[in-house]
């Protein structure tokens, strides 16, 4: 076997991993430029109270479904 770094291969190899190294920089680059950050408008939420309909509304829903089940007088 003969010695790679009287050869010339380390160069080889060396120049092999700069090259993809450069490349990957150049993606980078590349895609840090081309993408477009969008801004998002803050959303804001209406905190008013309930009014009076709707809290009568939902007293009627819990009066009927509480009267349309029944219990079991025993658990088994």
């Amino acid at each position: 076997m003969k010695n790679p770094f009287e050869s010339g291969y380390i160069k080889n190899y060396v120049l092999l991993y700069v090259s993809v190294v450069v490349i990957m920089i150049l993606f980078f680059i590349a895609s840090t430029l081309f993408n477009d950050v969008e801004t998002v408008e803050k959303k804001v939420f209406e905190t008013k109270n309930i009014d009076e309909n709707t809290t009568k509304v939902l007293q009627n829903i819990d009066e009927v479904n509480s009267s349309r089940f029944k219990l079991m007088p025993k658990v088994y």
